[in-house]
């Protein structure tokens, strides 16, 4: 038996003249976490929406363990969704808000009244369930929606910005939390959000929407390191795109980049990661921790180019450099500043380039 939980294809949703999902198509299998991230307006929320039957598709169909959703209501639905207020009934008790979903079904007091328990344990709020929700604090009233989305065993469970009401140092605490849960129970969930950290900290996989589709889909690993598009490489996390052009590197297995400031020797891409053909025009996508700065001495080693730092940030773990070569700006993080030193504004300094890169074809 397959996997598969969920499969879209093809899934559109139009308002009036305006095209909010475009054809988006994808699968999400039993057991682990897709986050659909992307920048404003491309489309992720309204798709987490029509999974969980808040809206009706245009187009394509959404299947679930191999049926179809289309006419079928959010609360029979086999999916559950938490929202980003956690929308909690006010003058219902902490206990009572997680057996709304269970009193729905009609299930018997005492299966109700124990698997309440059972949640509540789950979620770390053991004794808690007497307590209004204004009672508590924005992880603690997180925690109760999770449990009432938990309490129906969603077959697919939907987080849509769980944790953006959330401040920085709770943010990063319920992420471990969400993410234990969702391995220790086994659960196969679904999280919109828009901070990229979040995505690559708890995902198994993340899509990439652009314009209503899935630019790229694939591990935090791949979207980060191997990014499919420009888009991708520049939506994630902080990058140098270098434009260049590829020709014969100077011996078997290498292959010469010629960039603005020089050219680049690389190791040629294994053939299951064969990037833009020798002779044409290509991006090279480099992270800025990549590069390694030091002072410039002769001769220079193979790869490293001499540069100016233009600007320099302190951040604590890292300093954040822009160094001009030929004129032209680099990004550099050096991390570990106090070991390697600073190098302060208008000093000279050489870059040193890694031999592998990821080359992208150029666009346009």
């Amino acid at each position: 038996m397959s996997d598969e939980v969920l499969r879209l294809e093809g899934v559109v949703k139009r308002f009036g003249a305006v095209t909010a999902v475009a054809g988006a198509a994808g699968a999400v299998h039993r057991g682990e976490m897709v986050t659909f991230l992307g920048p404003s307006g491309c489309g992720k929320t309204t798709l987490l929406r029509l999974v969980g039957g808040f809206l009706e598709a245009d187009g394509g169909s959404i299947l679930l363990e191999g049926k179809s959703l289309r006419g079928v209501p959010p609360h029979r639905r086999d999916t559950a969704m938490v929202f980003q207020n956690y929308a909690l009934f006010p003058h219902l008790s902490v206990a009572d808000n997680v057996a709304y979903g269970l009193k729905a079904r009609r299930l018997p007091r005492g299966e109700i009244t124990a698997r309440v328990e059972e949640l509540l344990k789950t979620v770390q709020l053991e004794g808690f369930g007497e307590r209004r929700p204004h009672q508590l604090s924005g992880g603690q009233q997180q925690r109760v929606a999770l449990a009432r989305a938990l309490s129906i065993q969603p077959k697919v469970l939907l987080l849509d910005e769980p944790l953006s009401n959330l401040d920085a140092a709770l943010r990063v605490a319920m992420r471990a939390e969400i993410r234990r849960l969702q391995t220790a129970l086994h659960l196969t969930v679904i999280l919109v959000t828009h901070d990229q950290e979040e995505a690559i900290s708890m995902s198994d996989r993340i899509a990439i929407m652009r314009h209503g589709r899935f630019e790229q889909v694939g591990t935090p690993l791949d979207i980060y390191e191997s990014p499919a598009t420009e888009f991708v490489a520049t939506f994630i996390g902080r990058v140098n795109l270098i434009p260049g052009r590829l020709s014969q590197g100077p011996e078997a297995g290498q292959v010469a980049f010629h960039a603005w400031f020089g050219t680049l020797i690389l190791r040629a891409p294994a053939p299951s990661q064969a990037g833009p053909p020798i002779s044409s025009e290509a991006r090279a996508v480099i992270r800025p921790e990549r590069l390694l700065l030091a002072s410039p001495r002769e001769p220079l080693p193979r790869n490293t180019f001499r540069g100016e730092v233009a600007e320099s940030t302190y951040t604590g773990q890292v300093v954040r450099y822009t160094v001009l070569l030929q004129g032209k700006p680099l990004r550099v993080d050096a991390w570990d500043p106090v070991r390697v030193g600073r190098f302060p504004e208008g000093s000279a300094v050489a870059v040193q380039f890694p031999e592998t890169l990821h080359l992208l074809p150029a666009e346009g």
